[in-house]
């Protein structure tokens, strides 16, 4: 396989991602709020400039990205005990069950659609657990 087949495999994969992980009435992030969220995830109570040294965002991205997630109630925000100037931002409870919710759906009914064939979407759901492993 070369590169340009494994962008292409990449990209279909994350169109059927978002089949399996999307419903009518979820909640739709800009893709800099979803890559704020998921550093907020991986690293719970970071402080905005630790969230733009780990993304590479400007501060003045993550602070407005960081305000919206809080409007809608996706993450919390604290002042730094230590430093007062400084905000730390975790992941609101509520959030984190949902987006658990999410991704734990089955992809199942996704490879169906995408192949016809039911033993060829068994094996290419079956190949996807593999690869998941492998590629850790």
């Amino acid at each position: 396989m070369d590169g340009g087949r494994l962008h292409r495999l990449g990209k279909r994969l994350i169109e059927l991602s978002a089949q399996v992980t999307g419903e009518p009435g979820d909640l739709s992030l800009t893709p800099g709020e979803a890559a704020v969220l998921e550093d907020v995830i991986k690293h719970p109570a970071g402080s905005i400039s630790e969230i733009c040294r780990r993304t590479g965002f400007a501060q003045s991205h993550v602070s407005a990205s960081v305000s919206r997630l809080k409007e809608r109630g996706l993450v919390t925000t604290a002042t730094d005990p230590g430093d007062g100037r400084r905000t730390r931002v975790s992941v609101a409870d509520s959030a984190l069950q949902a987006i658990t919710r999410r991704a734990t759906r089955s992809i199942d009914e996704a490879i169906g659609r995408a192949i016809a064939d039911p033993g060829k979407a068994r094996r290419a759901a079956d190949l996807l657990e593999e690869l998941a492993g492998l590629l850790p």
